[in-house]
């Protein structure tokens, strides 16, 4: 059994280990240096030589100067104090003044990896790897000709501990206040580092019919595909919901929405339902974001029946701020819970 400790134990300590999103691939490929303020610290992106985008530690070994303040230049990070020079691997690769490079002399470099256009890049408070099978899995419509393949991404900053974001992922009861959907059937579990939902409901924004099954890949990348009816048109979706911290009570926030188009449709039929479509869940989901943003957290909420199964969420996502070496096999068990039965 993992103990569920308070927001503020676990934030101290450390930030939760699993794959976190940076944004879209393509916009580190300008040729420009990206500063990442991201867990507790400064990173920096780029791409190398060789197209691949790589994220180290930004801050300089020599005098600890922030070389993403500095150029990129054929591929190399040249630092604004001393002009050392840094390939992707994060080793020093050019000293101006000096023919030997000391060993030493050599920044982190961070595991990334890209799936479904965006950047993602792997924190373990303890160095180590991802275990067999911890990783994001691939959706076949980013590359496909029936997909408007466009994310439609938003950034925003909120100001708590990401735990209240996760929370929502059993939360089968705020769907009716909040968004205007109450809930017909809601479903979670919990196997690993993958926690699931599955929901049904009506929503006045989204169409009716409302089937949204989506999923936690570890404590920070949340998928869901949608569909429902809208207009006459059954409308398919795929939501992205993932964050990465800044600070223990501050994490950036990207949300996006794939569509698929309407065959025999034209380009610009899509593209406008694509709009609306993407407006009306960004709409819906500003309405979350308004409650994170005045909340405050509650470490042990007085629960009632048909709340859902919070206690058992936290106690998987804790496993993420847990050595790995600690987890109990039992995380692995499949565990279901089904807070709303179909009526």
């Amino acid at each position: 059994m993992i103990e569920v400790k308070s927001v503020a134990e676990t934030a101290e300590y450390r930030y939760a280990r699993g794959w976190h999103c940076l944004g879209e691939a393509e916009a580190f490929r300008d040729g420009k240096l990206h500063t990442l303020n991201v867990f507790g610290s400064r990173l920096l992106g780029f791409v190398g030589k060789d197209n691949q985008i790589a994220v180290l530690d930004a801050y300089c070994p020599h005098m600890g100067a922030d070389l993403s303040q500095g150029e990129l230049v054929d591929g190399k990070v040249v630092c604004p104090f001393h002009h050392w020079a840094f390939d992707a691997s994060g080793r020093c690769a050019e000293i101006p003044y000096c023919k030997r490079i000391p060993p030493k002399a050599k920044t982190r470099k961070w595991l990334t990896c890209e799936v479904n256009r965006l950047l993602f890049v792997w924190h373990n408070p303890e160095g180590l790897p991802p275990a067999e099978g911890v990783e994001i899995p691939y959706f076949p419509e980013i590359d496909s000709d029936e997909w408007d393949n466009d994310w439609h991404l938003d950034l925003m900053v909120i100001d708590t501990h990401p735990r209240e974001l996760v929370d929502n992922l059993v939360d089968a009861q705020h769907f009716g206040p909040v968004h205007g959907a109450p809930t017909k059937y809601f479903r979670n579990t919990f196997q690993g580092h993958i926690g699931t939902q599955e929901f049904h409901g009506d929503s006045e924004r989204l169409g009716g019919d409302l089937v949204a099954e989506s999923a936690y890949y570890g404590p920070s990348t949340h998928f869901t595909r949608m569909r429902a009816e809208y207009d006459g048109l059954t409308v398919e979706t795929i939501l992205l919901n993932c964050h990465v911290p800044i600070g223990p009570r501050q994490f950036e926030l990207r949300f996006g929405v794939l569509v698929k188009k309407i065959p025999g449709w034209t380009e610009e039929q899509n593209e406008k339902l694509a709009l609306e479509y993407v407006e009306n869940n960004r709409t819906s989901f500003y309405q979350d974001v308004d409650i994170w943003s005045t909340k405050r957290p509650v470490d042990n909420p007085v629960l009632a029946e048909g709340d859902g199964p919070i206690y058992q969420l936290r106690e998987w996502y804790a496993q993420f701020y847990t050595n790995e070496a600690d987890i109990p096999p039992q995380m692995a068990e499949h565990r279901e819970f089904i807070t709303v039965n179909k009526p």
